[in-house]
């Protein structure tokens, strides 16, 4: 008893020390080089567990177990939420931890250089800090680290006919069984070497800012769909297009080399990521620990080796698929079904364009995305947005420029995407979704300088060509850039303008808006041909630009008068990317002709709806990858940007868009064109709006569900000359929480 008091005292006075000392950076005596693992590992009593709190960050990712339990499967966020800072992992809840003796292991994996998605800092390493009521373990010297030569970064192979692009961060993962610890039971330190600690000011960390989003949801092992021997390759279909880390159970010999990668490996000249092991003597299971993707994951199988077992693990962003979108055109059902998938596997530390070539923060792509976004998941995916936002606004330069993909070393201003990121499509989108206020609130003047400075400092009537650092306008060609960025950066003060009136710069709004007007009789003076009977600069030569023609509607420089000449134009001019595609179909649905939309829509996104893809191609052909339906080429399929039909869908055709922030009001405007029916749920942060309408006789039913503390404006759907719901009638009926029928006639 005598013992046990007094082990309990200085156990005591050992946290109460403790409690005085900070967390270091640590890192191994041995040096890391790009793509390699280190291995950290620490022994402690815990007097309070379960008021624990961790806060854990690694360069670059880590996977961390407490008393042999694998709690965290790929930890931390690629760098960096400024130039010079770095992300911090809080956990509140730490798994596992108990009263007395603790056992903590850090498998870190450092990425080693910057790419489209990434700034690597000079250190590779670990900080962790955990903290309760009465114990305070830190990493320090007394920590035991070593290079974990089981893994490795697997060098190019021959006959996978791949290599490392200089835009994705990450590289390929070789795991030798032979030399590889089981974290899973007790480890046994005493010949590794003694942590090294990093002084923070040269790490090359900076500072640390709390994780702003979930970490990542993971599922069980699960079955493949269907699996099939090819003489020593084995190919296991996956249900769709996802973030997948594949299992195999084996028996061996050892010393057999088994790859594995997805159908997705490759992209045209580039590659994306595969796994090497090396199998020991018996029987072993494996899960390769990096995320890959793909419809169908590939094992290469040596002889003499035994598969006893195949299984995969689905990881992805974890916010719940709540919205839908179904009418009685299989057509539309498929495209808003590939294009809530193709945003999924493009959503994990960031955005990205693609999850297979360089998984960048193209803001081009982010606009289009957040759009979607709101319409598919719960209010968690708002945190992406809010994350994207503050990532793209601390980067900016000095002279007031902002860039993209963030974060990365690629520091070229994309001049159409930077109005786009800032202006009416993009963080006034994500206002209009969220009511988040203090972000708008937060980043405004860093906007206000880049719109006003940086496009316009002389104040003229149409603002000056800007190449930027990237001239770029659109994919394709045909691209008359001039007219087209007068068009984005009218709407780009639109948006400013709805940004400075709700963060209280009246004044700033008013000129906006003032700039806004200025602009609208020079435009059609020096765009507007006449005798061609479209808009286009004087000086280009080229073949008419769907997109002027788009972004003119959408920038409100279009008479209604022109609406019919437009039509006309969209009828027989194809000239814009699946990217700027969006627009062109939004400024059919702005003008009323939402016939004309869905038929343009199903002519160009009919084959990449129709191929064996989950998913949405990058450009509107696909040359995929080797084995597939289509051969190999440039291109991905999947690319997100390619899924503005799926917001067209619902903000137009099924009718719902937020009239104040947060859908707190909301209208519906069901345009069902040459549809019969229409059947759309949409999250908010209220609860979910739930709608159905289908044609009835000469007359449109419409059923709404409102959420508790929203408001429905139901306003007139286009062929019709009134609605009615018990007393009410007219053009606009307003209605509150509950379930109505709207009759509209």
């Amino acid at each position: 008893m005598k013992k046990t008091v007094l082990l309990l005292i200085s156990t005591l006075l050992v946290a109460a020390g403790c409690t005085e000392r900070e967390a270091q950076i640590i890192t191994t005596l041995e040096p890391i080089a790009d793509g390699e693992w280190q291995c950290f590992h620490k022994e402690f009593n815990l007097l309070s567990p379960s008021s624990a709190e961790m806060r854990i960050a690694a360069d670059t990712k880590y996977w961390l177990w407490v008393n042999g339990e694998l709690i965290i499967r790929e930890g931390g966020l690629k760098r960096g939420p400024t130039p010079t800072d770095s992300y911090c992992d809080v956990v509140t809840d730490v798994n596992n931890l108990k009263f007395g003796k603790n056992e903590v292991v850090v498998l870190v994996q450092y990425y080693g250089r910057n790419s489209f998605s990434h700034r690597v800092t000079a250190t590779p390493g670990l900080y962790f800090d955990l903290d309760s009521k009465l114990d305070h373990i830190v990493s320090d010297e007394s920590w035991k680290a070593m290079r974990y030569d089981a893994m490795w970064a697997a060098p190019r192979e021959d006959d996978l006919k791949g290599f490392r692009k200089y835009r994705l961060a990450g590289a390929n993962v070789g795991y030798d069984a032979r030399k590889a610890l089981d974290f899973s039971k007790d480890i046994d330190s005493k010949d590794w070497s003694k942590a090294i600690v990093v002084q923070r000011d040269k790490s090359d960390w900076g500072n640390f800012v709390d994780r702003p989003i979930p970490f990542w949801r993971w599922s069980e092992l699960r079955d493949y769909l269907n699996i099939e021997r090819k003489d020593n390759e084995i190919v296991c279909e996956l249900p769709y297009n996802a973030h997948v880390t594949p299992y195999i159970k084996l028996r061996a010999k050892g010393g057999e080399r088994i790859k594995i990668y997805t159908d997705d490996y490759w992209i045209g000249p580039a590659c994306s990521f595969y796994t090497e092991y090396i199998a020991r003597e018996g029987e072993q299971a494996f899960e390769t620990p990096i995320w890959t993707n793909g419809h169908n994951v590939l094992y290469i199988i040596p002889e003499g080796v035994e598969v006893l077992d195949l299984k995969y693990r689905e990881s992805g962003y974890d916010a719940d698929f709540v919205g839908s979108f179904k009418s009685d055109n299989d057509f539309c059902n498929q495209l808003w079904k590939k294009a809530q998938r193709t945003l999924y596997v493009n959503m994990r530390d960031t955005y990205m364009d693609c999850p297979d070539r360089e998984r960048g923060q193209w803001w081009g792509d982010v606009v289009i995305e957040l759009g979607q976004a709101g319409y598919v998941f719960d209010k968690e995916v708002h945190k992406l947005t809010k994350k994207a936002i503050y990532e793209l606004m601390m980067h900016q330069r000095e002279d007031g420029v902002i860039y993209s993909p963030i974060p990365g070393w690629f520091k070229q201003e994309l001049p159409c995407q930077m109005l786009a990121a800032v202006g009416y499509y993009g963080f006034y989108t994500y206002y209009m979704q969220t009511g988040d206020i203090e972000t708008i609130d937060a980043v405004y003047h860093r906007v206000k300088r880049y719109i006003f400075d940086v496009w316009n400092p002389s104040n003229k009537e149409l603002v000056d060509l800007r190449k930027g650092g990237w001239f770029w306008g659109d994919w394709g060609t045909n691209i008359d850039h001039e007219a087209l960025q007068q068009c984005w950066y009218a709407i780009a003060l639109k948006g400013l303008a709805e940004q400075a009136r709700v963060t209280g710069h009246g004044s700033d709004a008013i000129y906006a808006e003032q700039m806004y007007d200025k602009m609208i009789h020079p435009f059609n003076k020096r765009y507007w041909n006449e005798s061609l009977q479209q808009y286009r600069t004087p000086e280009y030569s080229d073949k008419p630009d769907d997109r002027v023609q788009a972004m003119a509607v959408l920038a409100g420089f279009v008479p209604q008068e022109r609406y019919e000449t437009m039509r006309k134009f969209f009828k027989t001019h194809y000239q814009s990317s699946t990217y700027m595609e969006k627009y062109v179909l939004e400024a059919l649905c702005k003008m009323g002709y939402y016939e004309d939309a869905l038929e343009r829509m199903e002519k160009r996104f009919g084959e990449m709806v129709a191929a064996p893809y989950t998913t949405l191609w990058e450009g509107w052909e696909y040359t995929g990858a080797r084995g597939m339906k289509y051969k190999s080429g440039h291109g991905t399929y999947n690319h997100s940007w390619s899924g503005g039909g799926l917001t067209i869908l619902s903000q137009y055709f099924a009718g719902i868009e937020p009239v104040e922030p947060a859908f707190r009001k909301f209208a519906v405007k069901p345009n069902l064109a040459t549809l019969n029916s229409i059947e759309s749920v949409v999250p908010t942060q209220f609860g979910n709006i739930e709608l159905s309408a289908y044609k009835r006789d000469n007359s449109l039913v419409i059923n709404i569900s409102i959420p508790e503390s929203t408001e429905a404006e139901v306003r007139l759907p286009q062929g019709y000359s009134k609605l009615s719901c018990g007393d009410y009638s007219g053009e606009i009926v307003v209605l509150g929480h509950g379930k109505h029928t709207v009759i509209a006639e």
